[in-house]
């Protein structure tokens, strides 16, 4: 019923109840209805003012993607969807002094486009993720990680595809924020490299577990001979002591099977550039090896209080020849500090460095972050009958941030070499070369 008929009903129970006598209202019956009529044209008006307002207003917007910006434009979209594209731009330059009697074209001055990286990341409802990266350096394309993840829960997550094994701190913290141009030397010694696996990944508070099995690198396994296969396992307690001090231990261990067979071409060579990786001259190197499997562990340990830290690692990696020979035992490690002078503090995140947040960036009245590293180097190749040098580096590096997504640094080495592969003038090889290098870099 609507507001005219109740009206008309108010008007015919007033007539109701007239007076029959006289036909005369009471004076209270009368004040009632006015009362009334007056409640109702007030109520009229409301329910007009509702409708106004109900046909001014547009009709609620359907939930859409949210954009952010993480270096690169991030998409979010609802049910897990997300889409971001990323990369990084690695412009190397370097010197490595020349010992006497040793002509190289490899030494003196020398500069390359270290990473030319692009790629996508994100996630895919069903607690999906992937990542695709791909390296233009060298002017060659090279895929770098080729991955699909899996979150099983809150703690557990598989990956699979091409992506790190779990060596060690240093190799798995990203080039981007290194604290030195390179890598401590027996990671690339070492051969370390992204592989083909699958893997697993638990976080509990502040255990990390990591393991999984490995076949070879993307690029290596288009020979059908290559049937090189291995396990890597890693585990890393980092308690936080406090706001600002954070603790990392970590162990790792690692088999692998060569299946390195000389008559087709598969061998092992274990050998390290003098920090820059401009240059192709290796000082050590040990000869081509038939290594039917490798059994190596590393410890790991850091510190990160506020604007300084330090971290030290150490590896030991014993080579199986094919038949019976002795195993080859090498080994490498690092100490290293470092200090923010603008009072930053360095990245970490999942059991290694991560992206330091500048505190006052250029273009926003700061002059960015600086920070300075001292660290010490040594790999051993000598064991045995195989002699492949040793080499110990004394190295200093200066690191400006302006922003959180760009880095200048500038490294100098001092570096030792007993049983060089490489023969200085009179058949010495043992002697020191110094190294200067420089990097300009952009990721997102």
């Amino acid at each position: 019923m609507n507001l005219k008929f109740h009206r008309l009903l108010l008007a015919a129970t007033a007539l109701a109840g007239a007076v029959p006598a006289h036909s005369q209202v009471s004076a209270d019956v009368a004040a009632e209805i006015a009362a009334l009529r007056a409640q109702i044209d007030a109520l009229e008006a409301q329910v007009a003012e509702i409708r106004t307002a109900s046909a001014a207003a547009p009709a609620p917007a359907a939930e859409g993607p949210e954009i952010r910006f993480r270096g690169a434009p991030q998409i979010t979209a609802p049910g897990g969807w997300s889409f971001k594209p990323r990369g990084r731009i690695q412009y190397d330059a370097g010197f490595v002094s020349s010992p006497d009697g040793i002509s190289d074209p490899g030494l003196g001055f020398s500069n390359e486009l270290r990473r030319g990286r692009l790629g996508v990341e994100g996630t895919i409802p069903g607690g999906f993720g992937y990542v695709f990266e791909m390296d233009f350096a060298d002017n060659n394309v090279d895929i770098t990680d080729a991955i699909l993840t899996y979150k099983a829960s809150d703690l557990i997550t598989f990956t699979a595809g091409q992506h790190n094994n779990f060596q060690s701190l240093e190799e798995l913290t990203s080039s981007r924020f290194s604290s030195f141009i390179e890598r401590a030397a027996f990671t690339d010694a070492f051969n370390f490299e992204r592989r083909v696996g699958l893997s697993g990944t638990l976080t509990s508070g502040d255990l990390l577990v990591q393991g999984g099995v490995f076949t070879d690198n993307i690029n290596d396994l288009t020979d059908d001979g290559n049937n090189a296969i291995g396990a890597d396992a890693r585990v890393v307690y980092a308690p936080s002591l406090g706001e600002n001090t954070r603790l990392h231990f970590g162990a790792s261990g690692h088999w692998r099977n060569n299946r390195d067979l000389p008559e087709d071409g598969f061998t092992t060579r274990y050998r390290q550039r003098p920090l820059v990786h401009s240059t192709d001259v290796r000082f050590i190197a040990t000869p081509t090896l038939s290594v039917e499997n490798e059994t190596h562990y590393g410890l790991e340990a850091a510190i990160i209080a506020g604007p300084f830290h330090a971290v030290g690692e150490v590896h030991w990696l014993d080579a199986n020849p094919l038949g019976t020979g002795s195993d080859y035992s090498f080994f490498g490690g690092y100490a290293e500090v470092g200090y923010f002078i603008t009072g930053e503090s360095r990245g970490y995140r999942g059991g290694r460095f991560d992206r330091t947040s500048v505190e006052k960036p250029v273009g926003e009245g700061g002059l960015g972050a600086l920070q300075v590293n001292l660290r010490y180097d040594h790999v051993d190749l000598t064991s045995n009958v195989v002699v492949g040098g040793s080499q110990d580096g004394f190295q200093g590096s200066l690191i400006w941030i302006p922003t959180d997504y760009v880095r200048f640094m500038i490294n100098y080495a001092r570096l030792q070499y007993d049983d060089a592969a490489l023969i200085a003038v009179d058949g010495d090889r043992d002697y020191a070369v110094d190294v200067l290098g420089a990097r300009a870099q952009i990721d997102f």
